[in-house]
């Protein structure tokens, strides 16, 4: 790295080149963690840097995890965590999947004939200065997920939608007309190199939001607008209610609760129609409800990792295994997509009923 780079700049780094297990004086638990897991994981897994993060007199890799069969021609699932510093939750939910799956591989047969036929990707540390520092944005102050080159077509809620004002204020965009950032553009490039052009893709990426719920986001953010593959999440949906009737995930557009600026999987969503028209690429955020949490230990409320983590350990246990249920949920869901997906006259139905089920105030003005 040029040593003369300002303070939180991202510097680029050689295509392809591997990480290593010997870390560095980083002190960034999360990237402790993954490096053992590679470790351990040995010649089973494919690990890479795609970018490097300076923040202030640290800098921090930022890594993409494979395994499974790479032929484009087979479905493959992305999990991402990390994007929001200050949401450390979704790095460890990600590292605890990657974690579970280097374990099973020692002794799983059936695991092993799954990745025979799917492609798995994790990127848990997006954003690792942010993650060094607590902040949800980067070490230059953007927001990741308002960075993207998509404008919405209606008004957004004030800040939280997406600003330009400056990085003082949270929801930075960046400046205008600038390119991504170089955290966002390593995640689109994994995106874009990994999953896009496959025949069936899901993206999994793992946030903490302050609400009451675990939250399912599907795009669009940017307008209310419903996306093509409607049909495809209301029949993922009845798969996941059919097979965990027990499940708490609100499936949901993110537009029924905000519109924002700068969506990174709108972004992609987009990319992918123009990638292969004929593929379906389903990107999820899940927005853990960091509400069940604060509301059994209140004190919480007085710190601000408080309000987007779980503190207490057991609490942290409990969250981790109800997603890794989830995880492994989406991988076998993506490895069968042709089994469940629904086709000719069950898609169009599929469509009505996700269009009754979301967007009923849309059909009812367009009526």
């Amino acid at each position: 790295m040029n040593p003369g780079a300002a303070p939180g700049c991202c510097a680029a780094v050689a295509p392809g080149a591997l990480c290593s297990p010997a870390v560095t004086d980083t002190e960034l638990p999360e990237l402790v963690e993954l490096q053992r897991i590679v470790a351990r994981g040995g010649p089973l897994l494919q690990c890479r840097q795609v970018g490097e993060v300076q923040a202030w007199e640290r800098r921090f890799p930022v890594h993409v995890v494979t395994l499974g069969n790479p032929d484009p021609a087979l479905p493959a699932v992305g999990y991402f965590g990390g994007v929001h510093g200050l949401e450390r939750i979704g790095a460890e939910v990600v590292l605890a999947g990657l974690r579970s799956l280097v374990g099973r591989l020692a002794w799983d047969a059936l695991l092993h004939r799954q990745l025979e036929s799917m492609r798995l990707v994790f990127m848990p540390i997006v954003n690792p200065g942010g993650l060094w520092r607590g902040t949800r944005a980067n070490p230059q102050g953007v927001d990741l997920m308002r960075n993207a080159p998509v404008d919405a077509t209606d008004p957004v809620p004030f800040l939280v939608g997406g600003q330009r004002l400056g990085a003082g204020l949270p929801w930075y965009r960046g400046p205008a007309g600038a390119p991504m950032q170089a955290e966002s553009r390593a995640l689109c490039e994994v995106v874009e190199a990994e999953l896009l052009g496959r025949p069936f893709a899901i993206a999994l990426d793992c946030h903490s939001g302050f609400g009451l719920h675990d939250r399912l986001w599907f795009p669009f953010a940017h307008t209310a607008r419903p996306i093509a593959h409607l049909p495809e999440l209301q029949a993922l949906g009845a798969v996941l209610d059919e097979t965990h009737a027990q499940h708490r995930y609100v499936l949901e557009p993110q537009s029924r609760q905000y519109l924002a600026h700068g969506d990174l999987w709108d972004h992609l969503y987009l990319r992918a129609a123009d990638v292969a028209p004929q593929q379906v690429f389903l990107p999820l955020t899940l927005e853990m409800g960091s509400w069940l949490w604060v509301k059994k230990n209140p004190r919480q409320l007085f710190s601000r990792h408080g309000i987007f983590n779980p503190l207490i350990q057991h609490r942290q246990q409990r969250v981790l295994r109800r997603h890794l249920v989830f995880l492994d949920f989406v991988a076998r869901a993506a490895c069968s997509h042709e089994r469940w997906r629904p086709a000719g006259a069950a898609r169009e139905q599929a469509r009505e009923q996700a269009l009754q089920r979301w967007y009923r105030r849309e059909v009812r003005a367009g009526a």
